[in-house]
Protein backbone atom coordinates (compact mmCIF):
# COMPACT_ATOMS: atom_id res chain seq x y z
CA UNK A 1 0.00 0.00 0.00
CA UNK A 2 1.45 3.55 -1.00
CA UNK A 3 -0.83 6.51 -0.87
CA UNK A 4 -3.64 4.77 0.78
CA UNK A 5 -1.94 4.11 3.89
CA UNK A 6 -1.35 7.64 4.64
CA UNK A 7 -4.68 8.77 3.36
CA UNK A 8 -6.78 6.23 4.84
CA UNK A 9 -5.68 7.46 8.00
CA UNK A 10 -6.06 11.12 7.54
CA UNK A 11 -9.65 10.75 6.16
CA UNK A 12 -11.28 8.45 8.21
CA UNK A 13 -11.22 10.51 11.32
CA UNK A 14 -15.10 11.76 11.44
CA UNK A 15 -16.71 10.48 8.15
CA UNK A 16 -20.18 11.30 9.27
CA UNK A 17 -19.09 15.09 9.40
CA UNK A 18 -17.86 14.99 5.96
CA UNK A 19 -20.86 13.34 4.75
CA UNK A 20 -22.95 15.88 6.32
CA UNK A 21 -21.39 18.88 5.64
CA UNK A 22 -19.07 19.19 2.86
CA UNK A 23 -20.06 16.11 0.27
CA UNK A 24 -23.24 17.24 -0.25
CA UNK A 25 -21.13 20.77 -1.75
CA UNK A 26 -19.83 18.63 -4.46
CA UNK A 27 -23.19 17.49 -5.79
CA UNK A 28 -23.19 20.04 -8.97
CA UNK A 29 -20.28 19.09 -9.99
CA UNK A 30 -20.84 15.02 -9.81
CA UNK A 31 -24.22 15.89 -11.49
CA UNK A 32 -22.75 17.70 -13.99
CA UNK A 33 -20.29 15.08 -14.95
CA UNK A 34 -23.17 12.32 -14.69
CA UNK A 35 -25.30 14.13 -17.10
CA UNK A 36 -22.05 14.35 -19.38
CA UNK A 37 -21.17 10.34 -18.70
CA UNK A 38 -24.81 9.51 -19.49
CA UNK A 39 -26.53 6.47 -20.17
CA UNK A 40 -25.18 4.87 -17.29
CA UNK A 41 -27.99 2.23 -16.99
CA UNK A 42 -26.63 -1.33 -16.99
CA UNK A 43 -22.97 0.00 -17.28
CA UNK A 44 -20.62 -0.92 -14.99
CA UNK A 45 -18.92 1.80 -12.74
CA UNK A 46 -16.03 1.77 -10.41
CA UNK A 47 -14.91 5.03 -8.54
CA UNK A 48 -11.70 5.22 -7.08
CA UNK A 49 -11.74 6.89 -4.00
CA UNK A 50 -15.89 6.89 -3.45
CA UNK A 51 -15.58 8.67 -0.22
CA UNK A 52 -18.78 8.46 1.80
CA UNK A 53 -20.26 7.37 -1.65
CA UNK A 54 -22.69 10.59 -2.91
CA UNK A 55 -21.20 10.11 -6.78
CA UNK A 56 -22.02 6.39 -6.55
CA UNK A 57 -25.63 6.77 -5.45
CA UNK A 58 -25.78 9.29 -8.54
CA UNK A 59 -25.12 6.54 -10.79
CA UNK A 60 -26.79 3.85 -9.20
CA UNK A 61 -29.58 6.05 -9.17
CA UNK A 62 -29.10 6.07 -13.26
CA UNK A 63 -28.71 2.70 -13.15
CA UNK A 64 -25.35 2.01 -13.50
CA UNK A 65 -24.13 -1.22 -11.16
CA UNK A 66 -21.69 0.22 -9.13
CA UNK A 67 -18.55 -0.36 -6.93
CA UNK A 68 -16.58 1.51 -4.74
CA UNK A 69 -12.65 1.70 -3.49
CA UNK A 70 -11.36 4.14 -0.73
CA UNK A 71 -8.43 3.81 1.85
CA UNK A 72 -10.79 4.86 4.59
CA UNK A 73 -12.61 1.95 5.90
CA UNK A 74 -14.83 4.52 7.91
CA UNK A 75 -16.46 6.14 5.01
CA UNK A 76 -16.53 2.83 3.24
CA UNK A 77 -18.60 2.16 6.07
CA UNK A 78 -21.04 5.01 5.48
CA UNK A 79 -21.59 3.82 1.98
CA UNK A 80 -22.61 0.18 3.23
CA UNK A 81 -25.46 1.54 4.32
CA UNK A 82 -27.40 3.03 1.46
CA UNK A 83 -25.46 0.85 -1.24
CA UNK A 84 -25.84 -2.32 0.48
CA UNK A 85 -25.57 -3.90 -3.07
CA UNK A 86 -22.23 -2.35 -4.30
CA UNK A 87 -18.76 -4.14 -4.11
CA UNK A 88 -17.08 -2.11 -2.14
CA UNK A 89 -13.34 -2.28 -1.13
CA UNK A 90 -10.38 -0.60 0.86
CA UNK A 91 -7.56 -0.42 -1.08
CA UNK A 92 -4.64 2.05 -3.04
CA UNK A 93 -5.97 3.82 -6.49
CA UNK A 94 -2.15 3.23 -7.62
CA UNK A 95 -2.72 -0.57 -7.16
CA UNK A 96 -6.20 -1.05 -8.02
CA UNK A 97 -7.50 -4.76 -6.66
CA UNK A 98 -9.58 -5.38 -10.21
CA UNK A 99 -8.23 -7.01 -12.99
CA UNK A 100 -7.32 -5.29 -15.97
CA UNK A 101 -10.71 -4.43 -18.53
CA UNK A 102 -13.16 -4.96 -16.04
CA UNK A 103 -15.42 -1.55 -16.01
CA UNK A 104 -17.36 0.30 -18.33
CA UNK A 105 -16.97 3.92 -16.68
CA UNK A 106 -14.18 4.50 -14.14
CA UNK A 107 -14.15 8.04 -11.92
CA UNK A 108 -12.31 9.28 -9.80
CA UNK A 109 -13.71 12.52 -8.26
CA UNK A 110 -11.43 14.63 -5.70
CA UNK A 111 -8.60 11.45 -5.40
CA UNK A 112 -5.87 11.42 -7.98
CA UNK A 113 -3.76 14.57 -6.71
CA UNK A 114 -3.99 12.50 -3.03
CA UNK A 115 -2.01 10.12 -5.00
CA UNK A 116 1.48 9.82 -4.48
CA UNK A 117 2.13 9.94 -7.69
CA UNK A 118 -1.08 10.73 -9.96
CA UNK A 119 0.56 9.45 -13.15
CA UNK A 120 0.34 5.69 -11.70
CA UNK A 121 -2.89 6.48 -10.20
CA UNK A 122 -4.24 7.63 -13.95
CA UNK A 123 -2.63 4.62 -15.65
CA UNK A 124 -4.31 1.93 -13.07
CA UNK A 125 -7.93 3.93 -13.77
CA UNK A 126 -6.73 3.44 -17.41
CA UNK A 127 -5.92 -0.28 -16.82
CA UNK A 128 -9.08 -1.35 -15.45
CA UNK A 129 -11.24 0.05 -17.84
CA UNK A 130 -12.58 -2.15 -20.58
CA UNK A 131 -11.28 -1.26 -24.86
CA UNK A 132 -14.00 1.31 -25.86
CA UNK A 133 -14.98 2.65 -22.21
CA UNK A 134 -14.53 5.90 -20.33
CA UNK A 135 -12.60 7.44 -17.35
CA UNK A 136 -13.86 10.60 -15.78
CA UNK A 137 -11.75 12.38 -13.21
CA UNK A 138 -12.99 15.48 -11.15
CA UNK A 139 -10.26 17.73 -9.94
CA UNK A 140 -10.90 21.85 -8.16
CA UNK A 141 -10.86 24.33 -10.39
CA UNK A 142 -7.90 26.37 -10.86
CA UNK A 143 -6.16 28.10 -7.95
CA UNK A 144 -7.84 31.22 -8.97
CA UNK A 145 -11.08 30.18 -9.62
CA UNK A 146 -11.54 28.68 -5.71
CA UNK A 147 -11.58 31.07 -2.86
CA UNK A 148 -11.06 27.85 -0.41
CA UNK A 149 -7.45 28.31 -1.62
CA UNK A 150 -7.17 30.33 0.81
CA UNK A 151 -7.34 27.60 3.57
CA UNK A 152 -4.83 25.18 1.77
CA UNK A 153 -2.39 28.41 1.58
CA UNK A 154 -2.88 29.39 5.38
CA UNK A 155 -2.25 25.52 6.32
CA UNK A 156 1.10 25.42 4.04
CA UNK A 157 2.17 28.40 6.14
CA UNK A 158 1.33 26.34 9.68
CA UNK A 159 3.30 23.58 8.46
CA UNK A 160 5.20 23.57 5.00
CA UNK A 161 4.24 20.07 3.50
CA UNK A 162 7.63 18.28 2.32
CA UNK A 163 7.87 18.91 -1.74
CA UNK A 164 6.14 16.71 -3.99
CA UNK A 165 3.25 16.43 -1.10
CA UNK A 166 -0.05 15.77 -2.10
CA UNK A 167 -2.76 18.94 -2.08
CA UNK A 168 -6.19 19.61 -2.87
CA UNK A 169 -4.82 21.74 -6.13
CA UNK A 170 -2.26 19.69 -7.19
CA UNK A 171 -3.41 18.75 -10.36
CA UNK A 172 -5.83 21.74 -11.36
CA UNK A 173 -3.44 24.08 -13.80
CA UNK A 174 -4.89 23.54 -17.28
CA UNK A 175 -4.22 20.71 -18.89
CA UNK A 176 -2.66 18.39 -16.05
CA UNK A 177 -5.16 16.42 -16.12
CA UNK A 178 -5.73 15.90 -19.91
CA UNK A 179 -1.99 15.45 -19.98
CA UNK A 180 -2.01 12.53 -17.29
CA UNK A 181 -5.08 10.97 -19.31
CA UNK A 182 -3.21 10.94 -22.43
CA UNK A 183 0.11 9.79 -21.07
CA UNK A 184 -2.13 6.70 -19.90
CA UNK A 185 -3.23 6.03 -23.52
CA UNK A 186 -6.24 7.75 -23.28
CA UNK A 187 -8.50 9.59 -25.57
CA UNK A 188 -9.92 13.17 -23.85
CA UNK A 189 -12.93 13.57 -25.46
CA UNK A 190 -15.50 15.95 -23.03
CA UNK A 191 -14.67 18.35 -20.36
CA UNK A 192 -17.02 21.15 -18.52
CA UNK A 193 -17.16 22.12 -14.84
CA UNK A 194 -19.63 23.46 -12.39
CA UNK A 195 -19.68 25.72 -9.94
CA UNK A 196 -19.73 24.56 -6.34
CA UNK A 197 -19.94 26.91 -3.40
CA UNK A 198 -18.96 26.04 0.00
CA UNK A 199 -21.25 27.24 1.94
CA UNK A 200 -21.58 26.95 6.17
CA UNK A 201 -24.53 28.20 8.08
CA UNK A 202 -21.73 28.94 10.81
CA UNK A 203 -18.16 28.54 11.30
CA UNK A 204 -18.72 25.29 13.62
CA UNK A 205 -20.33 23.99 11.11
CA UNK A 206 -17.81 24.29 8.18
CA UNK A 207 -15.06 23.43 11.16
CA UNK A 208 -16.94 20.03 11.38
CA UNK A 209 -17.00 19.80 7.88
CA UNK A 210 -13.27 20.79 7.35
CA UNK A 211 -11.72 19.07 10.01
CA UNK A 212 -13.06 15.61 8.60
CA UNK A 213 -10.68 16.21 5.50
CA UNK A 214 -7.42 14.49 4.72
CA UNK A 215 -5.67 18.26 4.24
CA UNK A 216 -6.97 19.70 7.30
CA UNK A 217 -6.37 16.40 9.56
CA UNK A 218 -2.49 16.54 8.82
CA UNK A 219 -1.81 20.06 9.54
CA UNK A 220 -3.86 19.35 13.18
CA UNK A 221 -1.64 16.05 13.78
CA UNK A 222 1.10 18.87 13.31
CA UNK A 223 0.03 22.10 14.41
CA UNK A 224 -2.13 21.20 16.70
CA UNK A 225 -6.19 21.54 16.79
CA UNK A 226 -6.26 25.51 18.43
CA UNK A 227 -4.06 26.76 16.02
CA UNK A 228 -5.59 25.49 12.92
CA UNK A 229 -8.78 26.52 14.61
CA UNK A 230 -8.15 29.64 14.76
CA UNK A 231 -6.40 29.96 11.02
CA UNK A 232 -9.88 28.69 9.89
CA UNK A 233 -11.66 31.43 11.71
CA UNK A 234 -9.25 33.91 10.99
CA UNK A 235 -9.33 33.06 6.47
CA UNK A 236 -13.67 32.52 7.10
CA UNK A 237 -13.79 36.25 8.40
CA UNK A 238 -14.00 38.11 4.88
CA UNK A 239 -16.36 35.64 3.66
CA UNK A 240 -19.45 36.25 6.30
CA UNK A 241 -22.93 36.96 4.70
CA UNK A 242 -24.83 39.45 6.07
CA UNK A 243 -27.09 36.40 7.47
CA UNK A 244 -24.34 35.03 9.44
CA UNK A 245 -23.33 32.47 6.86
CA UNK A 246 -20.00 32.10 5.31
CA UNK A 247 -19.56 31.35 1.75
CA UNK A 248 -16.88 30.58 -0.37
CA UNK A 249 -17.04 30.57 -4.54
CA UNK A 250 -15.37 27.39 -5.92
CA UNK A 251 -15.24 25.91 -9.32
CA UNK A 252 -14.95 22.19 -9.82
CA UNK A 253 -14.16 20.95 -13.46
CA UNK A 254 -14.10 17.24 -15.01
CA UNK A 255 -12.15 15.35 -18.41
CA UNK A 256 -13.87 12.50 -19.69
CA UNK A 257 -11.21 9.97 -22.05
CA UNK A 258 -12.19 7.11 -23.73
CA UNK A 259 -9.64 4.32 -23.62
CA UNK A 260 -9.59 2.72 -27.40
CA UNK A 261 -10.81 -0.19 -28.61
Amino acid sequence: MGSATVQGQLWGSCPADWAEVIEPLLRPIHLATMEALTPLSGLSLLDAGCGTGLALRLAAERGARVSGLDASAALLDMVRGQLPDADLRIGDIEELPYDDATFDVVTAFNSIQYAFDPKTAVAELARVARPGGRVAIEVWGEPARCETEVLFARLKELAPPPPDTAAPLAVSEPGVVEGLLAAAGLEPEAAGEADCPFIYPDLDTGWRGQSAAGPLQRVIQLAGEQMVREAFDEVHAPYRQPDGSYRQENVFRYVIARKPG
